[in-house]
């Protein structure tokens, strides 16, 4: 097995332990935690799931079908999706979505394994953060960290510069400026634009 190969098998096991892990803490939710809101702009809970779970149920033919009818907009078809969803399933079937594929295979365009585990370790931030849950585990945390870097960040509009984000939990560091030492959790919410940059 390549080095690339043992690369890809490490991000897969935390995906599939995420994935497990977060079944696990949502299996224990109430009716009113299931309808909090999220870290996502506008979403609850339920939501977020929702489009956790989109992949598993959307085929390649859906997915172009709601790109075009949102003129190529990902956020606008996402939160088309994730609402059209949530309006046709239970807190159970929502669950039973993400317990029911925690092996599923699935990758976003262009991200690799990498940006599968991202997926849900960030979404996983937007539904324990508000909820009081625990997080990821630091290690699974800065691994999509070190996975990510700048260019997959910028996809949030989070600007570093002049600033360097350092964890205290863990080897990571992002940017280059003055020194803002945080966990590693605090700098994947601020990277992703879930929270700003503290004062320095």
């Amino acid at each position: 097995m390549t080095s690339t190969d043992q690369d890809t098998a490490r991000l897969r096991a935390h995906t599939v332990a995420e994935r497990e892990r977060l079944a696990g803490l949502l299996a224990g939710l109430g009716p009113r935690q299931w309808a909090a809101p999220s870290l996502c702009d506008g979403w609850r809970v339920r939501e977020v799931l929702a489009h956790m779970t989109m992949p598993y149920r959307t085929s390649t033919l859906g997915f172009l079908r709601g790109m075009i009818a949102a003129r190529f907009a990902f956020d606008r078809y996402a939160d088309r999706a994730a609402r059209a969803d949530t309006a046709r399933m239970s807190d159970a079937e929502l669950l039973a979505a993400l317990r029911d594929n925690v092996g599923h295979p699935w990758r976003p365009p262009g991200g690799g394994a990498a940006g599968a585990l991202s997926h849900d370790v960030i979404h996983g931030l937007d539904i324990t953060e508000p909820l009081g849950l625990p997080a990821a585990p630091i290690d699974r945390i800065a691994t999509v960290l070190r996975a990510g870097g700048p260019r997959s960040f910028a996809y949030f509009g989070v600007d570093l510069d002049g600033v360097r984000l350092r964890a205290n939990d863990s080897d990571v560091e992002l940017g280059d400026g003055t020194p803002i030492t945080l966990s590693a959790k605090d700098i994947l919410l601020i990277v992703t634009g879930r929270r700003p940059i503290p004062e320095h």
